[in-house]
């Protein structure tokens, strides 16, 4: 059985406040984007004593067997039962990319192990054990184009914005881990609707819809913000970091012509 986890971009995000829990209410647009991952597991003919894991593609970040997918693995086998497993996880999504990789593929594994194995989990099970591990991983469950709230786990739909523009994703190779990116923001409340500014032509979100980690992400990596910087002189209409960091997307009306220097770290574009 495989799946292909896709990746997310965030159109603005806000911290606005610090809650009990020790998380961040935050508000942001969630929009799907097909760059992804390939997360493929078999049953082996001959009944095998543990899970086994095997990850190529560029490097998840993370111990093999701390990896998000055998974390969510043992958590649904808390619930139920059934044979262990040969995984294979091909990463085309960069971690620490704000692309929200390991959610994707720990939302997309849950799915495909209730359908598979007919574990009879309905909707709710689903989004629990996915807000378990991640507070971006219930978006996944639909995968749809949505205004997130709270800790990102309260979605409402919203308009597929991006369809018929143009989509270039880069990543400067760095990594930026959330918690620490978390700890050098100030929360505030945001003067601004997010969801009345996304409704505006794409050509006017410059300098309206932000992303309140920029700051920190640019002072530690400032090619993060020369990505941007060179994005916008290359004709996009709307550049933004995505999430915590560190990877930076543009929008444009066509496919643009961009620099080799840009060109080194571009890892996705499309049509959206």
């Amino acid at each position: 059985m495989i799946v292909f986890p896709n990746a997310k971009i965030n159109i603005g995000l806000r911290i606005t406040g610090k809650r009990a829990d020790g998380y961040h209410d935050i508000v942001t647009v969630f929009y799907p984007v097909r760059l992804c991952d390939a997360l493929e597991f078999v049953v082996p003919d001959q009944p095998i004593i543990k899970d086994i894991l095997r990850e190529t593609g560029v490097e998840s970040g993370s111990e093999l067997y701390d990896n998000i997918v055998i974390k969510t693995l043992l958590r649904v086998r808390e619930r139920s039962s059934f044979p262990f497993l040969k995984i294979h996880l091909h990463k085309g999504i960069p971690a620490g990319a704000g692309l929200g990789g390991g959610s994707s593929d720990a939302v997309y594994l849950l799915k495909v192990l209730n359908k598979h194995f007919g574990l009879s989990f309905n909707n709710q099970d689903i989004k629990a054990i996915a807000q378990e591990m991640g507070s971006d991983c219930p978006f996944f469950i639909d995968g749809i184009p949505s205004l997130a709230s709270g800790r990102g786990e309260i979605l409402t739909p919203v308009k597929p914005v991006l369809s018929g523009y143009y989509l270039a994703i880069l990543n400067p190779g760095v990594g930026i881990k959330t918690g620490e990116a978390y700890q050098n923001c100030l929360p505030q409340v945001p003067s601004t609707d997010l969801l009345q500014l996304v409704d505006l032509p794409v050509l006017e979100w410059k300098g309206l819809i932000v992303n309140d980690f920029e700051d920190y992400a640019f002072k530690k990596y400032p090619i993060i913000g020369n990505i941007k910087e060179e994005l916008y002189r290359s004709g996009a209409l709307f550049s933004l970091m995505s999430g915590s960091g560190s990877s930076v997307y543009g929008i444009f009306s066509e496919k643009p012509k961009l620099s080799e220097k840009l060109k080194e770290f571009m890892i996705w574009e499309g049509a959206m």
